[in-house]
């Protein structure tokens, strides 16, 4: 398995889609990359030379931020967020959906599992 920025990239696969195996990397970026290192999109990613893989790797580390580095860049925005109390932060200390979604019948995901509130007696006179 080819190794780009310390991460394995799958080997049977076309190079742009063995590029969005590293996280920040989509099928577009990887076909930019391809295109502007100069290498065929139908190519296999065992079928790639060190020299290449080299080529790869400085490109990206120039133009993208990727794995570990987009991670943390994407956590201190959401402790941004929170810090300054807007409400997208509230979103996320509350464990709901950011990004408009409903919430009233879907977001099972995000909420977690159903609690069941039980419902109030009428009092009838």
């Amino acid at each position: 398995m080819p190794r780009i920025l310390g991460v394995d990239i799958p080997n049977n696969k076309k190079v742009p889609y063995s590029l969005s195996g590293l996280y920040g990397i989509g099928l577009k970026r990887g076909q930019q990359i391809c295109a502007a290192t100069g290498i065929d999109v139908h190519r296999r990613a065992y079928q790639l030379t060190e020299e290449e893989l080299g080529r790869i790797a400085t490109y990206i580390e120039g133009n993208f931020v990727i794995e570990g580095n987009l991670r943390r860049e994407i956590q201190a925005n959401i402790a941004r967020f929170k810090e300054i109390g807007c409400y997208k932060g509230y979103r996320h200390n509350r464990n709901l959906p950011v990004r408009g979604q409903r919430t009233r019948t879907n977001s099972r995901t995000r909420k977690g599992k159903k609690k069941t509130v039980a419902n109030k007696k009428i009092l009838r006179k």
